[in-house]
């Protein structure tokens, strides 16, 4: 018999993604509301939005997550160690990098781990978790299994597919392999593509820690979801 989930359950897995490039201030405070409300896992921000938003979750149990080099995973290391110790300083709880695509792809595995660790190092030191994007519909699965590899071999706490800016989303196959690969070592989170109760249970059901979801109270409401996240 599958687990039956309640509400309070799902949201408690979600990392509320608000990520989009015109977001106001006003927007900020809005998704924080309702995220303190949801008592969803965590906010998920642009680097900007750090510090307004630990204000705002502040003593609600809410986690503040960031992107880090997003979209693309393509700044310099030093640079991304800096936006690490910056983010930390502003507030935040969880990182959210993304991994260097076109690095990975020429087989650069030892630049890319070094890559992850050098973010790592910053964020461990001070109490934070790293997430690894894959941007996994760039991969092939046997690809996305060396990625959570490397993610692994470098220190990361999660690997996550999507970045819902690049081609593709999760799909149960691209988490099936993160769960064999790394499962029990790093925790798992399917992001891109969760826009329906049904979604989100069924990667729940299938192992995962964590969901990146846009439309959290679509989803969590059972409704049609409005965001492309």
């Amino acid at each position: 018999m599958p687990k039956i989930y309640t509400r309070s359950e799902v949201a408690a897995t979600i990392d509320h993604a608000v990520l989009k490039p015109d977001l106001t201030v006003a927007d900020i405070e809005r998704h924080a509301a309702m995220c303190a409300r949801e008592k969803v896992a965590s906010m998920c921000v642009r680097p900007c939005d750090i510090a307004l938003t630990s204000q705002l979750l502040k003593g609600t149990g809410v986690l503040v997550s960031c992107v880090l080099s997003f979209p693309h995973g393509a700044d310099a290391t030093p640079v991304k160690a800096f936006q690490a110790r910056r983010a930390i300083l502003d507030g935040v709880n969880e990182i959210d990098m993304v991994m260097n695509i076109g690095r990975f792809l020429s087989g650069a595995y030892d630049y890319v781990t070094q890559d992850i660790r050098a973010v790592v190092e910053e964020a461990h030191g001070a109490g934070v978790k790293v997430k690894v994007i894959q941007e996994s519909g760039f991969l092939s699965l046997k690809q996305v299994e060396e990625a959570c590899e490397v993610s692994l071999q470098a220190g990361a706490d999660f690997v996550k597919t999507s970045t819902g800016f690049g081609p593709g989303s999760a799909t149960p196959e691209i988490i099936a392999v993160m769960l064999r690969t790394v499962g029990g070592k790093m925790k798992v989170k399917p992001s891109g593509g969760i826009r329906s109760w049904e979604t989100a249970v069924a990667y729940l059901r299938q192992g995962v820690d964590r969901l990146g979801v846009g439309s959290t109270e679509a989803v969590l409401d059972g409704k049609p979801a409005t965001e492309s996240y």
